[in-house]
């Protein structure tokens, strides 16, 4: 029906699709529970009762038939045809679905919570809102939107699941008692101490052997008047408790509790980082992370996603097989993470070139530093003006390079290394010095001033990159600095650059 079409008159059932209890709550309708579990009406409803709507196997059973023909006996059935239209199906089975009310349990997101902890607001929503603006940084800033509008409108959080198999949800409820009454849930300390127990003793699948309620319940309340629950707990809560047995619970953990960082894909907006963010706010009262970085997904070169099917997946073994691991890390590096990323052949090829010429940069590092000593140190204020150039050019890049590290700018810092590298060094540098290391004498001012700016080269770059090309870099620190304690990655490699090492003045020139 729409506006100027149609009789006037909707069909509305509140208790079987979500537009139409959104409307029944709106206005006060009734809320109805006439279909079971099993697809059938339920047994003592008049004219109908224990017929099957869709039979178990998945098949249309006969309540429809006898729905319409109730109505053609009563003299109600205007007329009747069959219209093909597009219908709910389970996505695993492919059967028919049909969308009924289930009594639930939720998480109420805005009521008020007098835990003392209300740094953040006092109510789930409120803690979660305040916190994606206040406590987390995003990266990249656009999460933080996606975020704070999912839980700014969403509905309470239903954490129920009825399932054959799943972490259990540990009540008791009392027979007889409405899920508004005040006894309606056990809640007592001793009961809870029992099955705290029982889990870490024996795990959480105790809470299916028989007779588990009466060994939790004996002696406390009496068994009898109390209904043990057999749903599931949602899977994302389950997930979104990372941040207590990972961090909080843990003597290794963070002190406070909170992750530095949570990383995963942009579905997780909805996903772990909504769970965990819900989760955190109710016992916590924050957020249980000071960052989050988000990636896109993995695409073929093409763009495509990726299928088997298709013959165009490009696995992480091969390309170790073929390149070697740290060919596939400099891709990720060189690639704008925050959206979708391609790979395929062609752009492991250019990957490889580019890294070929940053190990050829090291190669002739370590060829001009071979018998490099600390004798042979020149101050820069001794040194010519192209030393003290490529010391200005470090120390600008220092700067660069800890705050692309710092925000995550792994793309940034490696065009960074790469264009000085390829450019400055090799271009400029090496090429004007050459002459200098092969033919002046090795106690020339000159030969002396560009072996020390080649060391202090050799130790920025290494460990600059060595977040990247973890097993290059480790290979090169080891031709110079060899022993079972030696490591790149033992290094300090963040350590701030003096300022003294910036010349602008002097390097405009340059």
């Amino acid at each position: 029906m729409t506006s100027d079409a149609g009789t006037g008159f909707v069909h509305t059932a509140p208790s079987h699709g979500d537009d139409d209890y959104q409307l029944g709550v709106k206005f006060g309708l009734p809320m109805t529970y006439n279909v079971e579990a099993d697809g059938s009406y339920r047994a003592n409803l008049p004219l109908f009762g224990g017929q099957h709507i869709i039979t178990p196997d998945g098949n249309e059973g006969p309540a429809n038939v006898s729905v319409i023909k109730q109505l053609a006996y009563s003299g109600a059935l205007f007329a009747k045809a069959k219209l093909k239209h597009s219908y709910p199906h389970s996505w695993r089975s492919k059967a028919p679905v049909i969308y009924r009310n289930t009594p639930q349990w939720f998480v109420a997101i805005d009521k008020t919570l007098d835990d003392g902890m209300s740094t953040y607001g006092q109510t789930i929503r409120t803690r979660a809102l305040n916190s994606i603006n206040q406590l987390v940084e995003w990266t990249p800033a656009t999460g933080r939107n996606r975020l704070h509008s999912m839980i700014e409108a969403r509905p309470d959080w239903v954490l129920s699941r009825q399932r054959a198999w799943g972490v259990p949800l540990t009540c008791f409820v009392k027979k007889g008692a409405l899920p508004t009454d005040a006894d309606f849930l056990l809640r007592n300390a001793e009961v809870n101490a029992r099955i705290k127990a029982a889990f870490e003793a024996e795990g959480a699948d105790v809470w299916y052997v028989q007779g588990f309620k009466e060994r939790v319940l004996e002696g406390i309340v009496n068994p009898l008047d109390y209904e043990q629950v057999y749903d599931v707990l949602d899977v994302w809560f389950d997930s979104g408790s990372t941040h207590a047995f990972v961090l909080r619970d843990r003597e290794d953990g963070s002190p406070d509790g909170l992750a530095d960082l949570y990383l995963e894909g942009t579905d997780q907006h909805r996903g772990w980082f909504h769970s965990s963010m819900l989760q955190a706010c109710g016992t916590k009262g924050r957020a249980p992370y000071r960052g989050v970085l988000t990636h896109g997904f993995t695409l073929d070169e093409k763009g495509m996603k990726m299928s088997k099917s298709l013959g165009n997946t490009t696995a992480p073994q091969e390309v170790i097989g073929e390149y070697g691991a740290d060919i596939l890390r400099l891709w990720v590096a060189q690639s704008d993470y925050t959206v979708d990323l391609r790979i395929g052949k062609e752009i492991l090829k250019g990957v490889a070139d580019s890294y070929r010429r940053l190990r050829n940069t090291m190669r002739y590092m370590l060829g001009a530093l071979a018998g490099f000593s600390e004798a042979e140190r020149v101050e820069p204020a001794q040194m010519p003006e192209l030393e003290r150039w490529v010391l200005h050019r470090l120390a600008e890049l220092d700067a660069e390079v800890r705050e692309g590290y710092a925000k995550y700018d792994f793309q940034g810092v490696f065009q960074k290394l790469f264009t000085f590298c390829t450019s400055d060094l090799s271009a400029v540098y090496f090429d004007i010095r050459k002459d200098s290391l092969y033919c002046d004498p090795k106690d020339s001012l000159t030969r002396r001033s560009c072996r020390t700016v080649l060391d202090i080269l050799f130790h920025r770059l290494t460990t600059w990159l060595a977040p990247v090309l973890v097993f290059t870099m480790e290979e090169v620190w080891l031709e110079r600095f060899p022993g079972e304690e030696s490591s790149v990655h033992l290094v300090d490699g963040m350590r701030r650059w003096p300022r003294s090492g910036r010349r602008s003045a002097m390097c405009a020139g340059w």
